[in-house]
């Protein structure tokens, strides 16, 4: 019998995610990001991940590749290190050579599954800094960032269901934000999307495309990893798809009882 991976220790800590879209004339620069990868940041302080990730055509989950799109995903041990680095000539450099951009700054309130054999969990109040009640957080957007390995053998059968799940994902009501980002072509794929609220993120996972593709990789087995996280927004910015997301940054704030109920309920994937 194969013994079974060995899983690294659990990630906690502040999530970064910056997208972009680059201007034409800075094509061969967003390239050069991707055939570099996470070797630029090794020096980076208080950095636990990154993850600089392709796209689909137009941002979206496609087998088509975007020339222009990329996502960078962080994770941070502290709060302040993760704001000192959106204020770096790292993130800098993306935004200066970008038509449109999104930053945002986030903490884990719920996490299920593995990426690259590791789990994450929630993020601590010690790496917040602090963390106290109020309504003006309980009312903020939350982000769910769902990932797969998906088992080569399999990949043209997931490819199947994942354009018309994604294509709901984008006109879904709720849903401010989404775009499909991938670490490899075809199998190593991953999904960020920004919501209004629980009952809408809820509403689009368990009806149509998206229920549909759930269940076929539930019984066909079509990943052989997968992750699903649920974060609270702490700041964004930016411009995406057209739509202006104000400079805001949110006091942080405990999850509330009905929200951990929520998210014993979400799908695992999105």
């Amino acid at each position: 019998m194969e013994a079974s991976p060995t899983l690294h220790d659990p990630l906690s800590g502040v999530v970064v995610v910056l997208l972009a879209d680059f201007l034409r004339q800075h094509q061969g620069w967003g390239w050069l990001r991707l055939v570099a990868g996470a070797t630029p940041y090794k020096e980076v302080p208080g950095l636990n991940m990154v993850k600089v990730m392709g796209s689909g055509h137009g941002g979206g989950f496609t087998l088509r590749p975007s020339a222009t799109h990329q996502g960078l995903i962080c994770n941070f041990s502290h709060l302040d290190l993760a704001l000192r680095f959106l204020d770096s000539p790292a993130v800098q450099a993306y935004r200066s050579r970008a038509r449109e951009w999104w930053t945002g700054v986030l903490s884990v309130q719920s996490a299920r599954g593995h990426w690259d054999k590791q789990a994450w969990q929630a993020t601590s109040p010690e790496a917040l800094g602090q963390h106290t009640d109020n309504e003006e957080g309980l009312r903020a957007p939350f982000a769910v960032l769902t990932r797969a390995s998906i088992v080569p053998t399999k990949a043209m059968a997931f490819w199947r269901y994942a354009p018309a799940a994604q294509a709901d994902l984008s006109q879904a009501p709720g849903c401010l934000l989404a775009m499909g980002l991938g670490e490899a072509p075809l199998v190593r794929q991953c999904t960020f999307s920004l919501w209004k609220d629980t009952g809408s993120m809820l509403q689009y996972a368990q009806q149509g495309a998206h229920q549909v593709a759930s269940a076929a990789a539930y019984k066909h087995q079509f990943f052989s990893e997968s992750l699903f996280v649920r974060m609270q927004v702490l700041q964004m910015a930016g411009v995406w798809m057209g739509r202006s997301y104000d400079p805001q940054v949110l006091k942080l704030s405990a999850t509330s009882p009905a929200d951990l109920k929520a998210s014993a309920l979400e799908p695992s994937h999105v």
